[in-house]
């Protein structure tokens, strides 16, 4: 008698799950159908939908639902709290599964190989993210003691560190923020942060709807430099052929043109500055340089030069995801 095709998938964060779900929707789900077993590091499923997502953004958070919809299939079995390559290993799962992917993501911060990366007061986006999102492998606290902080990086993540920077630990409490992280941001000295991307507005991977919810707090004033609106023929170029290239572009345009607001909390958003050092004293962050950089025409910029020091308590690296190595896998 025929069995189902048995299938192992390695991690239960939203690509494991939409795998799982493609698998019941193929042909291989047809008579004697599919037999799915999930294998998820973490007590609990969804991976960086629950430990990535700032907690004000429910409306993201929602896609759990759909995950859910998965996970209730009487096909698919969810194992938590199982590690592979200490409690699963690969010659275990060839053994008992016809097929295994692995979908175990990437959670930690690229590397931004610049001097004072090691400083204390230097943080990666992704550490942080997963403090406010408490994520358990993290400490339970965080130091945010420093009144001027800088946010390396120009997209959505970006946006997320800064925003939970510059709110107000009231903002939160609406959401499902964890109480020591409404403990800890209660504490935090935070009232001016600046993100500071090395190439112009047209360049931002900021996505339109989470630009524009930054202006919605009452408490954080947005703040955009007339002076870093500007635009090559490769950026007029992205602007015409992608509509959300535009909608960001003409979002930090209004922001530049306006009066500054009397909000508590300033937040700037600086084009045209490429981080070249994290500056310290006694092994802390004391400020941040960056060197001035125009457009070359096609998109992209080159150095002018030009350097400023910026006097910040602070750094925080959103340049990107790294996935780890694992066990008996190629990995680059």
């Amino acid at each position: 008698m025929p069995r189902p095709l048995r299938v192992a998938i390695v991690g239960a964060g939203p690509a494991g799950i939409y795998a799982a779900d493609a698998l019941l929707k193929s042909d291989t789900a047809a008579e004697p159908g599919v037999s799915i077993d999930i294998f998820e590091r973490m007590p609990a499923p969804f991976g960086l939908i629950r430990y990535g997502v700032a907690p004000d953004h429910p409306r993201i958070k929602g896609i759990i639902t759909a995950l859910h919809q998965v996970l209730d299939k009487p096909q698919v079995r969810l194992f938590g709290n199982v590690n592979y390559g200490t409690d699963v290993h690969l010659d275990d799962l060839r053994s008992f599964y016809d097929a295994v992917v692995f979908s175990t993501g990437a959670m930690f911060d690229r590397e931004l190989r610049i001097p004072g990366v090691e400083l204390d007061g230097s943080f990666g986006a992704a550490d942080f993210a997963s403090w406010y999102d408490g994520h358990p492998d993290v400490p339970r606290t965080w130091d945010l003691s420093a009144e001027k902080v800088a946010v390396l990086g120009v997209g959505n993540v970006a946006l997320d560190v800064a925003r939970i920077l510059a709110k107000t630990a009231e903002e939160l409490l609406p959401t499902e923020i964890p109480a020591n992280v409404h403990e800890g941001l209660a504490a935090n000295k935070a009232v001016e942060v600046h993100v500071f991307g090395r190439r112009g507005p047209a360049q931002a991977k900021f996505s339109p709807m989470e630009l524009r919810e930054l202006d919605h707090s009452p408490n954080i004033e947005v703040i955009v430099n007339p002076e870093d609106i500007d635009y090559d023929e490769g950026s007029i170029a992205e602007r015409r052929k992608n509509k959300q290239t535009d909608m960001v572009a003409k979002t930090l345009e209004n922001w530049a043109i306006r009066d500054v607001g009397d909000r508590p909390h300033k937040l700037f958003l600086h084009f045209f500055e490429s981080p070249v050092e994290i500056l310290g004293e006694n092994g802390e962050v004391v400020g941040l340089r960056t060197e001035r950089t125009e457009l070359d025409g096609t998109g992209n910029v080159k150095g002018t030069g030009v350097t400023t020091d910026w006097d910040v308590r602070s750094v925080y690296r959103a340049v990107g995801y790294l996935s780890d190595e694992l066990p008996k896998l190629p990995w680059d």
